[in-house]
């Protein structure tokens, strides 16, 4: 089942980088930008989450909180995040509850090969919990400004 803008954000609880967990609707109150990519230290996915972490700042200032996740285990979250210096949560989905939940699991092209993997894809959750807007099939050039730009206007 698809989820788009309007909907109630689907809510999970998983672990998170540093060993901690994370429950989604514990935020309620709070601008949430949720952002699912395939995998760790692969180049699309390096840049998207750098572009996050650079506008950190400004996403602090609008109230809004920035998580990333992926299937990828808490050690591998552990150094991607200290390589990078992300100042976010990183999530481990690997059961793929919150990829499912969102619908971005997803039946991929690769090379004429078919596999299945995450959908690069953003939610924008409102403070109620509510997804105030969806980005699916995201390009990561000059994606995190966008998603900045949108959570100003909630």
């Amino acid at each position: 089942m698809s989820v788009d803008a309007g909907d109630k954000a689907p809510d999970f609880t998983l672990e998170t980088d540093g060993g901690g967990k994370l429950k989604l609707s514990s935020l309620k109150g709070e601008k949430v930008v949720v952002y699912f990519y395939p995998r760790d230290n692969t180049p699309g996915c390096t840049q998207e989450s750098c572009d996050f972490r650079d506008l950190h700042p400004d996403f602090s200032k609008v109230n809004a909180q920035v998580i990333g996740i992926s299937k990828d285990s808490v050690a591998s979250h552990d150094k991607f995040k200290a390589k990078f210096e992300f100042p976010f949560t990183l999530v481990s989905d690997p059961d793929l509850k919150a990829i499912k939940g969102f619908d971005v699991w997803r039946e991929k092209n690769m090379y004429g090969k078919k596999t299945m993997g995450v959908e690069r894809s953003t939610f924008l959750i409102d403070e109620k919990g509510v997804i105030a807007k969806a980005w699916r099939k995201v390009r990561v050039k000059g994606h995190a400004e966008e998603v900045l730009e949108a959570a100003k206007d909630i």
